[in-house]
């Protein structure tokens, strides 16, 4: 190998790491779950990619499924839940159902959460609780929810502790990394499938976009 071949390779690997840079910061990011808190929508082990120019474009929707960053700790350092609430919105939880008042309502509707399964529907609880629970939110705050609400650490707890004295219940949109774009699911080499060990589950690849209006 000449001068000139390692001048191109360096030349390659350079240009190579700057287009997976920009790739990660503007376009999507690989991620795989680790955890249970989105039973069933998403499972552990699952590969997806994420969405992270849409942000750019536009403001983050109710029902999006996305990744953030919870500043909790650092071992823990993003988090998948899915948005219930956004800017303005009033959430409150309460008989162990979720309500949702719009900035420009005066009645609170109890949301139609059609992606919980039979464990979690109707059984959302705040510290075990079917005491009512409020949460206002300002602009560029977010309130997220996992969909397994049984196992799930998300804005009805701070996200681990409402003791952490910066730590409130709300994420705000700089801290969201991006919106789930594709789920790659979770290749099991044992079996040559796509089945989840000790779970039962066979699923395939596929696009994730949330229904942008489920009714409430």
């Amino acid at each position: 190998m000449d001068k000139n071949d390692i001048i191109d390779f360096f030349k390659d690997l350079v240009f190579i790491v700057v287009v997976v840079v920009i790739i990660k910061t503007f376009l999507a990011m690989p991620f795989q779950i680790n955890g249970q808190s989105m039973y069933w929508s998403y499972y552990d082990k699952e590969f997806i990619i994420v969405d992270r120019l849409s942000y750019y474009l536009t403001e983050p929707k109710r029902w999006d499924v996305i990744v953030f960053k919870p500043y909790i700790s650092d071992e823990r350092k993003y988090f998948l839940k899915r948005i219930i609430g956004i800017p303005w919105d009033i959430v409150k939880i309460e008989e162990w159902k979720v309500f949702l008042k719009k900035s420009w309502t005066t009645e609170y509707n109890e949301l139609d959460e059609k992606y919980l399964n039979s464990e979690n529907k109707w059984f959302t609880f705040v510290w075990w609780s079917k005491a009512m629970h409020q949460y206002t939110l300002s602009e560029w705050q977010y309130f997220v929810l996992g969909d397994n609400r049984n196992h799930s650490t998300d804005s009805r707890e701070c996200f681990s502790s409402c003791a952490i004295e910066w730590r409130n219940n709300f994420i705000n949109d700089s801290d969201i990394t991006g919106r789930v774009l594709l789920d790659l699911w979770y290749f099991n080499f044992k079996s040559f499938s796509f089945m989840q060990p000790n779970l039962w589950i066979d699923s395939k690849p596929r696009f994730f976009d949330s229904p942008s209006s489920f009714d409430y």
